[in-house]
């Protein structure tokens, strides 16, 4: 009998890991970024927006994932992609395209710097995450 080490629990799926962001409130002026710390990091951790990655990631390998945003075009790495994770890292996953015209592809998939665009939020922030979306149900609308 085989007992797998915890590295291999996550390779295969047995245990799922929590990724959670890094936001940060920020204001421009003149070029440079500057820390605004009216907002607190706990209350930014609690924004929703459309586009924006949530703050706590839970994924495990075999998850299906969906991309929030374009990464690189010719690797089939556009909004909307569906992919399989396949391994985790800390700073990067290993996923496969199962949807697009790249299917069966190997891809990996860094954190990024993202700034929410909804109009309905009153200041900037920016939220450093793996910009995915979990998706179990997925439906196509082709019109």
């Amino acid at each position: 009998m085989h007992i797998g080490t915890i590295s291999d629990k996550l390779i295969y799926g047995g245990l799922p890991l929590i990724y959670l962001s890094y936001d940060t409130p920020y204001t421009k002026q003149a070029g440079t970024d500057v820390v605004d710390d009216v907002h607190t990091p706990e209350f930014l951790n609690t924004i929703v927006a459309s586009g924006l990655p949530n703050h706590k990631l839970r994924l495990k390998a075999g998850v299906p994932v969906m991309l929030l945003r374009n990464i690189d075009k010719s690797l089939g790495l556009c909004n909307r992609t569906k992919l399989v994770i396949t391994r985790m890292g800390r700073f990067v996953l290993e996923g496969q395209v199962i949807s697009g015209s790249n299917i069966s592809d190997k891809v990996f998939i860094p954190r990024l710097s993202l700034e929410p665009s909804d109009t309905r939020i009153p200041f900037k922030f920016r939220r450093r995450q793996f910009p995915l979306a979990v998706s179990f149900a997925m439906t196509i609308n082709k019109s």
